[in-house]
């Protein structure tokens, strides 16, 4: 059993999970965490791995000699060497005389290959492995909506493709205690107004009404900030371009969630009939009428 603490981040999250007691991971997880890394890291993590194991048989080159033209006690001839085996380059200047160097040479090109088969499928993996681009303002907000209050956050697809037959799910994550004052947190599905776009290209505003059914009633700012309320959001498409399926994430803290305002337009019409998608205001939020102010039932505080 692993005792040290590990981190791992969340998607969208701005904070890291610690985990204490994780079991060891096995070998089979290592191609997995590979894929999850950066591409810098990746690099780097094939680049070390190559100098480390031309250093090693370096050393085991020099020990058991038996090299041509290898000049006595230099490790970088022997490591020029090894890089020269493990390429399959072989100039001829170096080469094995003695049994114990071909013996090396043998295991260093075993290696080589199924180095370099493994490092060509982890780099073909990472690029064709589908992502997306997608975007979501850096605020939710509750606004009225016809007179109801409603949970309203905006995404966008950062490509110029379509995601074709988006669907999103809106889960909002709560603690609370139990009648034996045990506290758990328990995560309620938000209803949406629509959860299904045909196709996904720059801006899709998702709604959440605020009615006598939602979890949301009867909240305010401060019970939000209490319950340590987590707005947990699920988008999954299929990319028109590459044809498989993408998705993306993001989660909304309490204190990311704007009570009395709503987000600005960002489609607009020019004098000339043209439509104007203007991005730069993706983010923008404006105040609206504080929402006490409707006197709806059940509905306070909410400004």
């Amino acid at each position: 059993m692993n005792v040290k603490p590990t981190r791992i981040r969340r998607p969208g999250a701005s904070y890291d999970i610690r985990v204490v007691g994780e079991r060891r991971r096995s070998l089979r997880d290592l191609y997995h965490g590979l894929l999850g890394l950066s591409w810098t890291a990746t690099i780097a993590v094939i680049v070390g791995t190559f100098l480390v194991a031309n250093a090693a048989f370096a050393c085991a080159y020099s020990v058991v000699g038996g090299v041509a033209h290898l000049a006595p006690g230099s490790f970088s001839d022997a490591f020029f060497f090894s890089v020269q085996t493990m390429g399959t380059i072989g100039y001829g200047a170096m080469y094995p005389e003695s049994f114990g160097a071909n013996v090396l040479v043998v295991a260093e090109a075993i290696i080589g290959f199924t180095s370099l088969a493994l490092a060509t499928g982890l780099i073909f993996a990472k690029f064709s492995r589908p992502t997306a681009r997608v975007i979501f303002t850096r605020e939710a907000v509750i606004c009225p909506v016809n007179g109801v209050p409603a949970l309203m956050f905006r995404l966008g697809n950062e490509r110029g493709n379509q995601i074709v037959d988006t669907q999103i799910r809106v889960v909002m994550v709560r603690t609370e205690r139990t009648s034996e004052g045990v506290k758990f947190y328990r995560s309620v599905d938000l209803k949406l107004a629509r959860d299904r776009a045909l196709s996904l290209s720059r801006s899709w505003s998702v709604m959440h009404s605020i009615d006598a059914e939602s979890p949301l009633y009867h909240l305010t700012p401060e019970t939000l900030l209490q319950q340590e309320v987590e707005i947990e959001v699920m988008a999954v498409g299929l990319d028109d371009t590459s044809m498989q399926v993408v998705h993306a994430s993001h989660i909304y803290f309490a204190n990311q969630i704007l009570w009395g305002a709503r987000h600005a337009d960002v489609m607009s019409e020019a004098d000339d009939g043209t439509l104007v998608l203007d991005l730069r205001k993706f983010h923008d939020t404006e105040p609206t009428d504080p929402i006490a102010r409707l006197s709806l039932p059940g509905v306070i505080g909410l400004t």
